[in-house]
């Protein structure tokens, strides 16, 4: 990575960029797109790809020039799958025709992005999955998508999808030879989720919305030009996704106090009558646990090299979810009665992936998810042990066995 660009030069391309682009008078979307261009989207991806080829740290120093000027930005809430699952990964396997297509109108949010990993029966053991991507020699690319290489007929289903319903592409993971063990069979695709054969269906869960969807995929037809990776090194590309999927929830950037204990606190200094000397010291730990874990997200992404995070964002993942279920229990029991009540069970889909949002009772009720979501906690605990501490692995028998002889 070039250090050739100092905070000097990325403070100065960001006063142009303002110059030229007046937040006050300019369009939202315009903005983000001249930002783009300018390589102040992330400055650590490529010149040309939205960043200038420099040090990640430098990043702070455009948001918080672009904050004091009260510049638009885009919303992870909405395109965080494309932000912090799809563009690594795309950057990292796509081909340059790839990058161009795609990077800009995922960074704007013109184009929103969700994940077909999981399935019925391939949650935690992914790499399971029996989703069937069958190549067709004889298909022809879609107009304007170059390549020879025929398409890709996919059969399966796919499930808690987030964002399917508003989503124009996906990420999706696909099994293109059964007769090799269950790791090596699998090819990485992007999928247009407006084409024939997508089919989303809501699944309304606890909280009384459908965030998540199931997908069904019947004869969708994908060019060979939008497969990033080789054929059946699907498994590989999907690891960058991953664990860049771990640090984007794990390790999100947020203002000290931010988040969920921010929420906590305000109602802790608010309402006086609440405090009990019980929950005075449970507040006091939870609130160092998440700076800690805050600030450990923040040494974390500064560590990274663009697209290829490490196991120790498991680590990250982990602590946010035990942090977000028991911050949201002490907020229950803070409130009393008024913590016990929810009020809109209304189905819903939203077009947004809130933490934080709504109630007491949506909070408490929606961080049970967080531990499943983006790989259960047992799962992460057991790649935390493998692959940081350098513990022994847990046996499997599978490893070496065709997925076809598989037992299911």
């Amino acid at each position: 990575m070039s250090t050739a660009i100092d905070a000097a030069q990325v403070r100065r391309l960001t006063q142009e960029l303002l110059a030229a682009h007046p937040p006050a008078t300019t369009d939202r979307t315009d903005f983000l797109k001249a930002r783009f261009d300018a390589g102040l989207a992330w400055v650590h991806y490529p010149a040309g790809l939205g960043g200038l080829d420099a040090p990640r740290s430098l990043q702070s120093v455009v948001d918080a020039e672009l904050a004091a000027a009260g510049a638009p930005d885009n919303d992870p809430r909405r395109i965080g799958i494309g932000l912090g699952m799809a563009a690594p990964t795309i950057l990292g396997y796509g081909t340059e025709e790839q990058k161009q297509r795609f990077l800009r109108p995922l960074w704007v949010g013109e184009e929103v992005w969700c994940q077909l990993f999981s399935e019925p029966g391939a949650g935690s053991d992914l790499a399971a999955l029996g989703t069937r991507a069958v190549r067709d020699e004889e298909g022809t690319a879609r107009s304007g998508e170059a390549g020879s290489g025929g398409d890709w007929v996919v059969d399966g289903q796919k499930v808690w999808t987030s964002s399917a319903h508003v989503a124009r592409w996906a990420i999706l993971i696909a099994r293109t030879d059964p007769d090799v063990p269950k790791h090596r069979g699998i090819s990485y695709f992007i999928c247009d989720m407006t084409d024939p054969g997508v089919e989303v269906r809501p699944l309304r869960q606890i909280t009384g919305e459908a965030e998540f969807n199931e997908v069904f995929l019947t004869g969708v037809r994908i060019p060979d030009s939008r497969r990033l990776g080789p054929v059946g090194d699907g498994w590989k590309v999907a690891q960058t996704t991953l664990m860049n999927e771990r640090v984007s929830i794990g390790g999100a950037r947020i203002p000290r106090e931010g988040g969920m204990i921010g929420t906590v606190a305000k109602t802790w200094r608010e309402q006086p009558g609440l405090r009990t000397h019980d929950l005075h010291q449970r507040l006091l730990t939870l609130w160092v646990e998440a700076e800690v874990a805050r600030l450990t997200g923040e040494r974390l992404r500064q560590q990274l090299v663009a697209g290829q995070p490490g196991p120790e964002g498991s680590g990250m993942k982990l602590a946010f979810a035990r942090l977000n279920q028991e911050i949201s229990g002490l907020e229950v029991e803070l409130l009393g009665d008024e913590g016990l009540l929810y009020g809109d069970w209304t189905m819903r889909r939203p077009e947004l992936v809130d933490f934080t949002g709504r109630d007491a009772g949506y909070r408490y009720l929606r961080s049970k998810g967080n531990s499943i979501e983006g790989g259960t906690s047992e799962v992460l605990l057991n790649i935390v042990a493998e692959r940081v501490l350098g513990l022994p692995a847990e046996p499997r028998n599978d490893k070496d066995v065709a997925w076809k002889d598989l037992a299911r």
